[in-house]
């Protein structure tokens, strides 16, 4: 991986086995990630995006490809990815290319008419680099269709760990505006910030199905049992159920060349 450090290097490698370990359980957990696949992709259908060569980028199982394919009956998606277990669950008769994003893209005869990522972006090295590469790979007129999670998501974890005196073992997310200004000289066509909260109970079945599909890598030491117990007690509830709270930004994009 020329040009990436060895701690960059470490922390791809712990994502992807992450991912990897979590293949056969992450369509039944990832309902999150499915319905931002599906919003995305109607998004896409509302929009004159031409055939041709499309790609879902961070493919994982195939929920974005799949949503492009079903709202686009003519229209096959290439699903690339770097973790081959996650590849294995595509449908039989689907195109997928194993390679690791952080390398760049792969060299296709064709320019894709659409690249479309979802939830993806933001387990890059460089997400901003990369975002700022895969516009310029687009034909003239071709589209990014783009779904992550952005900063300011899970403030109720971030008020616990600064209320507790313990690290926010979160992981952090790009920006908003830092996304749009990568963005500043395209035609930005679509843009919405969606909010989701989920509630339990117990703050472990809060992340726990981050953990069930994979996505529990952190840049940040791990925690001890010592300062996972003050975290919890320092959760905010919510008033009127007492339930713990964790509140996800969620961005969408679309953007033509």
């Amino acid at each position: 991986m020329a040009g990436v450090s060895p701690l960059s290097n470490r922390w791809s490698k712990q994502v992807l086995s992450n991912f990897e370990q979590a293949a056969t359980t992450y369509n039944s957990q990832a309902q999150l990630q499915r319905a931002i696949a599906w919003r995305l992709a109607r998004q896409c259908a509302r929009q004159p995006i031409p055939a041709g060569f499309w790609v879902d980028l961070g493919s994982g199982t195939g929920l974005m490809a799949d949503a492009l394919e079903a709202c686009n009956p003519d229209q096959a998606v290439l699903r690339v990815d770097g973790c081959p277990e996650m590849l294995k669950h595509q449908h039989i008769t689907s195109s997928s290319q194993l390679w690791d994003l952080n390398v760049g893209l792969p060299s296709w005869p064709t320019s894709p008419s659409l690249l479309a990522s979802s939830f993806a972006l933001h387990w890059l090295i460089n997400p901003l680099e990369r975002l700022h590469e895969w516009m310029a790979a687009l034909t003239p007129e071709g589209w990014l269709a783009l779904a992550l999670p952005v900063e300011g998501s899970f403030p109720q974890w971030h008020q616990a760990a600064a209320t507790a005196g313990v690290s926010c073992t979160a992981l952090p997310f790009p920006s908003q505006a830092s996304l749009l200004d990568v963005l500043s000289s395209n035609n930005i066509r679509h843009q919405q910030l969606h909010q989701f909260t989920q509630q339990s109970p117990e703050v472990f079945q809060l992340l726990k199905p981050m953990r069930q599909i994979g996505a529990q890598a952190s840049p940040c030491p791990t925690m001890g049992v010592g300062n996972w117990r003050h975290l919890k007690q320092a959760w905010p509830r919510c008033q009127n159920s007492g339930d713990a709270q964790l509140t996800w930004l969620i961005q969408l994009l679309l953007i033509q060349r």
